[in-house]
């Protein structure tokens, strides 16, 4: 059965998104010959913070010493295999060799990446905070291991050729073309390695990236975003205008990340998503609000009317479903709720378990 969180987001947005395009209506459109209707469709999903902490390599090492994160994504894994997109915020820098560490200068395992391939992976968002822990050398060797396992990166960039191939990710998804944007608020006052760059939430920049978008090339935008307050629970003044300004200059998905609880999910008056934070993905924070996070399921369906096989109107609809995941000690699993309903834990983990679905269904107001 799916939880009634998911189900209650998924029909109100529904509504709102029938509402917001309700202004042009492709029955009324002349059904000659020469005219004609063609629907595309793309899924994206996307989860918050994949963090590394001590506790989490240590639970992840074999008796061989490498590393296995396979089994903490199990339950959730199938979810991302199934997106024509699948992203998630990589709050951590990767190595091939150690000494690994967790907060608050994460080097981790590059068995990591081996687990993001695995689910289906197919983009990291590097523009974090925590990108510039390990400083030029981490940088380098995040990039070289995503490279290595075929999972596409944005925000973070090695040089300036990196940077000029990467800054806009152009990926394709079903049957939509998309361009991927990620900025960061800073880099926790770590400096950006001479040489290298880390997109920052840089007004002026943004508007120059975005501008350089041929939107007759691609169907959708999506920016990933750095931002807030941590622990805060609610969007801030500076989150809402900095969400107003990137959908006015074209952004039509924004997918936020930072304060590692759950933020709101609301629609503008176009019916385009902002997910201000997803909360936590996979960490081994354990205060209340901050053991979980959200898995956002994003469809999007661009309809065109062409006449002469030339378009003469488009327009997009977003549906939009949030499912709840809380993270499972000892092993560190991500749980969903079809698993975790039912599923044998002992008293204090159920009673967390509990809190969290309870906070998060109070919280989105379901």
């Amino acid at each position: 059965m799916k939880h009634p969180l998911a189900i209650t987001l998924l029909l109100i947005t529904a509504i709102l998104t029938l509402s917001c395009n309700s202004t042009i209506n492709t029955d009324s459109t002349p059904q000659h010959d020469d005219y004609k209707v063609v629907v595309r469709r793309a899924r994206i999903v996307a989860a918050g913070d994949l963090m590394q902490h001590d506790e989490q390599v240590k639970a992840a090492q074999k008796p061989d010493s490498t590393f296995d994160y396979i089994p903490s994504f199990r339950h959730v894994a199938d979810r991302f295999r199934a997106a024509d997109l699948a992203i998630v915020n990589l709050e951590t820098t990767l190595s091939d060799s150690g000494p690994y560490s967790g907060y608050p200068t994460f080097r981790s395992p590059a068995a990591v990446a081996d687990a993001m391939r695995d689910m289906g992976i197919d983009l990291a968002a590097l523009a974090n905070n925590h990108c510039c822990d390990r400083s030029a050398s981490g940088i380098r060797s995040t990039a070289r291991i995503l490279d290595r396992r075929g999972i596409a990166r944005i925000g973070a960039y090695a040089d300036s050729i990196d940077y000029k191939t990467n800054n806009i990710q152009y990926l394709y998804g079903g049957d939509l073309r998309f361009a991927f944007v990620n900025y960061t608020y800073g880099t926790n006052g770590i400096p950006v390695p001479r040489g290298m760059v880390v997109n920052h939430l840089d007004t002026l920049q943004m508007a120059l990236d975005l501008k350089s978008i041929d939107r007759e090339a691609v169907d959708c935008i999506v920016a990933i975003v750095h931002w807030g307050n941590e622990y805060e629970r609610t969007p801030n003044r500076e989150q809402r205008t900095l969400a107003e300004f990137m959908h006015r200059h074209g952004v039509d998905i924004i997918i936020g990340s930072h304060p590692h609880v759950i933020q709101a999910a609301e629609l503008d008056e176009r019916g385009r998503p902002t997910l201000y934070s997803l909360g936590n993905f996979v960490s081994n924070q354990r205060t209340r609000y901050r053991d979980g996070g959200l898995i956002a399921t994003i469809d999007i369906e661009v309809i065109d009317s062409l006449h002469l096989n030339r378009r003469i109107s488009r327009r997009a609809n977003y549906s939009l479903r949030l499912d709840p995941v809380w993270v499972h000690l000892p092993d560190y699993a991500v749980i969903p709720t079809e698993v975790g309903d039912t599923m044998q834990m002992n008293a204090d983990s159920r009673q967390r378990y509990n809190r969290f679905m309870t906070d998060t269904r109070y919280h989105l107001g379901l």
